[in-house]
């Protein structure tokens, strides 16, 4: 079975580590990782309808999921668990406290949870992933490098701030999704009350445009060739604003976007494209 190039069963044929995301935002969050006849998911944030129909696109059928990785625990990265535990006993790998809320919370859920510790890295089929702590308002909150020998991916979104550890996890990846969360301005202007705005703008809160631009500019610095700003607010960011900012910081430092590097923004609701590492 092929999609877009991959072919998710083994061949002599190297296959290439692939990634898209099915959904991202604060109403969900789902990234499907595929490479070498792997294919796991990060977070399950929206519906088993939804998934199962991203994964369509992609021509995977979720009977073979080999994984799914949970970053935390709140509903937006773990509303859809519970039916896929029901209906195809996906293995479930999150940190401990994550997979103890996780269990309680779904208890369909927990034959199929592997806990582990925040920092350590688990091995899927013929994928390793490597876990890194990350600053947001949920225990065990974490990020995820993908590789598959040869290519590296990672996922951090629900960051509120780049600390040390997730630089130097993310430093050299070949692509990154990153969080590029609001617009401060947006958001101290907008609608939201107060006590959620100082939330979202804390260190454990969310990453904004002008923050995701400084960790682009690094990234691009470190040999990342491609982008994808992820987890952008309906209300206090747009898409365009978010590209803009970031390829502004980009192009203050001489890099040509669309030619060193590949900047996109993953949509909110549908899956984005499938890029190939």
């Amino acid at each position: 079975m092929s999609f877009g190039g991959f072919t998710l069963i083994k061949t002599k044929e190297r296959n290439h580590l692939k990634f898209c995301t099915l959904a991202s935002g604060s109403s969900g969050n789902c990234t499907l990782v595929a490479g070498c006849g792997t294919a796991i998911l990060i977070d399950a944030g929206i519906s088993m309808r939804r998934i199962k129909l991203g994964l369509g696109k992609c021509g995977i059928p979720p009977e073979r999921l080999s994984g799914i990785l949970v970053t935390h625990c709140h509903s937006d990265h773990v509303a859809g668990l519970g039916m896929m535990s029901k209906y195809f006993a996906v293995p479930i790998f999150a940190p401990y406290i994550t997979a103890g809320v996780i269990a309680a919370q779904s208890p369909e859920c927990a034959p199929y949870i592997t806990p582990f510790e925040p920092g350590a890295d688990i091995h899927i089929g013929a994928l390793k992933i490597s876990s890194f702590r990350t600053m947001h308002d949920a225990h065990d909150s974490v990020g995820y490098v993908v590789s598959d020998g040869d290519k590296t991916m990672a996922l951090a979104t629900d960051l509120g701030c780049v600390t040390y550890e997730v630089e130097a996890r993310l430093r050299g990846v070949n692509a990154a999704v990153i969080e590029a969360n609001h617009d401060v301005d947006m958001l101290k202007n907008g609608p939201y009350p107060y006590t959620l705005k100082r939330r979202i703008l804390e260190d454990n809160g969310h990453l904004s445009n002008f923050a995701c631009a400084a960790l682009a500019v690094r990234l691009f610095e470190s040999g990342t060739k491609r982008l994808v700003l992820a987890h952008l607010s309906s209300e206090n960011n747009t898409p365009s604003l978010a590209f803009k900012t970031v390829c502004a910081a980009l192009a203050e430092r001489g890099c040509a976007v669309g030619d060193k590097i590949a900047v996109s923004v993953a949509p909110r609701s549908e899956a984005s494209e499938f890029f190939e590492i």
